[in-house]
């Protein structure tokens, strides 16, 4: 049975009840709903606890993707978590908590780096979301880039106060369409016969499967931090929340 992901529908959803579908050889957990990321698309996956009903508490380090059904989300437990009070059982019901100030800081850089990718409107080969901080990698020819330039570029866009929405389109469209899809190497969740647009006001549009927040004032102030040259026409930029 698939997991619901909750985090489609509202990111700021942060703890949810929800029932043990399965528990793997490792001690993964499998629920039929989270609100839990699961990695992908360079975001990692999101961290926190899952609280059983006698008030123990899992500590989960990460959530992925089951390799066997990519349709289902593993909770994956930190080291020595089940050692004493034993794994879950299919059917029990637990309270699935996220860790909130993590996410939070990778919805605002997630949704700056959409952002960024207007800046510098250059086909994005990479990219990557750490805490508070992230990069773009672009296929850009030689020359060079101004980082406080950029800086000021990106700051105003954000200043903008621009409503951060999502639609859903068919996998049909989004192939008439594929302007759409500014990344070339990550490609958009597919799978479901539907993909989900973002919106950040009339400034950008594109596919994506992660999180982000409701309007560009809360990311806050960005720094870009670095730019570095990795090949004859990629350039890595680097941005972090001021």
């Amino acid at each position: 049975m698939p997991t619901e992901l909750l985090f489609r529908q509202d990111a700021y959803l942060k703890e949810t009840s929800a029932r043990v579908e399965a528990v793997n050889e490792r001690g993964g957990v499998i629920l039929d709903r989270t609100v839990f990321y699961a990695t992908g698309g360079g975001q990692p996956g999101d961290a926190g606890k899952l609280v059983r009903a006698d008030g123990s508490e899992i500590a989960i380090g990460t959530a992925i993707y089951d390799p066997d059904d990519k349709s289902r989300v593993i909770h994956v437990p930190l080291a020595g978590q089940l050692e004493g009070q034993g794994a879950p059982q299919a059917g029990e019901t637990v309270t699935v908590v996220l860790d909130w100030e993590r996410r939070l800081k990778r919805m605002r850089i997630h949704t700056a780096l959409h952002l960024l990718s207007v800046v510098l409107s250059y086909p994005v080969t990479g990219g990557a979301i750490g805490e508070g901080d992230g990069r773009l990698d672009f296929d850009i020819p030689e020359g060079g880039l101004d980082k406080a330039e950029i800086a000021e570029t990106l700051n105003a866009l954000i200043a903008r106060n621009a409503a951060v929405t999502q639609s859903w389109i068919t996998d049909e469209e989004l192939d008439a369409n594929p302007g759409l899809v500014k990344t070339m190497s990550v490609k958009p969740p597919r799978g479901s016969g539907r993909v989900r647009l973002v919106a950040i006001g009339d400034i950008d549009l594109q596919p994506c499967g992660g999180t982000h927040v409701r309007n560009t004032a809360e990311i806050g102030l960005v720094a870009v931090t670095d730019i570095e040259k990795k090949g004859k026409q990629n350039r890595r930029v680097r941005i972090a929340l001021a």
